[in-house]
């Protein structure tokens, strides 16, 4: 039977994996778990992506959203800016905030790495790392 529960755990653990945000000296900011739970680095809960693109704070009360097209709006549909195809960040007067590039790192309009979202979808590195939706 522990054997079993063994098993059981490892399998959890595998499915439910969070991927990491982390600064660019690889220190932990944050993750975004399977189900869009958005955790600091101590894993307590500062907010939610719901599979819509919908961004809520850690008491789910609408705080902005991600449309399909990229365009990511504040909780009052206000554009905020935009995350391209190419993974390239612009404020709403389509000035460059930065990259997310397809390795993962995240990158300052001066091209200096500030942080890595490996595995993360890259609009939701952007909400992170540019549009101040979880500090």
């Amino acid at each position: 039977m522990r054997k079993l529960f063994t098993i059981l755990a490892l399998i959890l653990a595998i499915t439910c994996q969070a991927q990491t945000f982390t600064d660019r000296s690889n220190m932990t900011l944050g993750h975004i778990k399977s189900d869009g739970t958005i955790t600091d680095r101590s894993y307590m809960t500062i907010g939610h992506i719901k599979s819509d693109g919908t961004i809520t704070d850690r008491s789910y009360m609408t705080i902005g959203h991600i449309k399909s097209d990229g365009t990511v709006v504040d909780r009052s549909y206000m554009t905020l800016g935009y995350v391209k195809d190419d993974g390239r960040v612009v404020d709403r007067s389509y000035m460059t905030l930065g990259y997310v590039k397809a390795d993962g790192r995240v990158v300052d309009r001066s091209y200096m790495t500030i942080g890595y979202a490996k595995d993360v979808d890259k609009k939701y590195a952007a909400a992170f790392f540019f549009f101040d939706f979880f500090k």
